[in-house]
């Protein structure tokens, strides 16, 4: 059975009650949360599968992150 294999950035938040929240940014809606970085992770990589899985039951295309770049920006907000 041929697998198609994807790669996807995502970003760890922890949060002030303690845990990560992680956020998948080319899969719109792609949240999840662990309650260590370790845990975070395994959660995330199941959340992507599933959110996979049930864009190809609807037939839909997979968001690739071919075409993504990466920019970090620093702004000054005026208190």
């Amino acid at each position: 059975m041929f697998m198609d294999v994807y790669s996807y950035r995502v970003l760890l938040r922890k949060e002030p009650e303690g845990g990560y929240t992680v956020l998948v940014p080319s899969l719109p809606g792609c949240i999840t949360f662990g309650k260590d970085i370790d845990e975070a992770k395994k959660m995330a990589k199941e959340a992507i599968e599933l959110y996979i899985e049930a864009l190809k039951e609807k037939g839909e295309s997979i968001p690739t992150e071919e075409d993504t770049l990466e920019y970090t920006l620093t702004v000054t907000a005026n208190a």
